[in-house]
């Protein structure tokens, strides 16, 4: 099975949910550092859709509010054009696999989809 994580190596979270991912027999590992390669906007929709949270679910609070961003007032759309602007406004780890995706907080959510 393959697993695409959305990882920042700086994130104790981000680096607990790969530790996870790297030890689990037969899952092949795809690490995307969004902070230098971000999902495109469409991709980070998709990815929030199939995992049934809005962008604004998938928003790191701190970083919002740190730029004067009211999320929960924002459209969607407006959601997704901030965090393309500034992709540490995206919440991490996002992990895709065959069978779903996960806003792995904590790292151990990650199994359900593994």
């Amino acid at each position: 099975m393959k697993a695409t994580i959305w990882h920042n190596p700086r994130c104790g979270t981000s680096r607990n949910t790969l530790a996870i991912l790297e030890g689990t027999p037969g899952v092949e590992v795809e690490v995307t550092e969004y902070l230098k390669t971000p999902p495109s906007r469409d991709r980070l929709a998709a990815l929030y859709a199939r995992a049934g949270m809005t962008p604004a679910e998938g928003v790191r609070a701190k970083e919002a509010t740190d730029r004067g961003l009211d999320v929960a007032t924002m459209r969607d759309d407006a959601v997704l054009d901030a965090m393309m602007r500034d992709p540490i406004l995206i919440q991490r780890p996002l992990v895709e696999t065959e069978r779903g995706v996960v806003l792995a907080r904590p790292p151990e959510a990650v199994r359900a989809i593994l």
